[in-house]
């Protein structure tokens, strides 16, 4: 035999009715943080600062990267 059983009501009203608790309130805590620390680094999304620091890192590193990525589609191998 099979049954079925169809229940309407809101996500809400399903959580108590499972005991499940209310993170409503630490939801908030947590996006209020999230955004806070966005707005704090967002000149770090600045395209200038991004490849200012990107480019800190000089040519070795991006030969390095050349020879990794040639190494990746079967080019050549990496030496040291």
């Amino acid at each position: 035999m099979k049954m079925t059983i169809e229940v309407d009501c809101t996500p809400e009203e399903a959580r108590r009715f499972m005991g499940l608790p209310d993170v409503t309130p630490l939801n908030e805590h947590l996006v209020a943080e999230m955004s806070k620390r966005i707005d704090a680094n967002i000149s770090m999304l600045n395209p200038e600062e991004f490849m200012k620091n990107w480019m800190a890192f000089g040519s070795g590193a991006q030969e390095q990267f050349r020879k990794l990525m040639e190494a990746g589609m079967g080019g050549t191998q990496p030496k040291g």
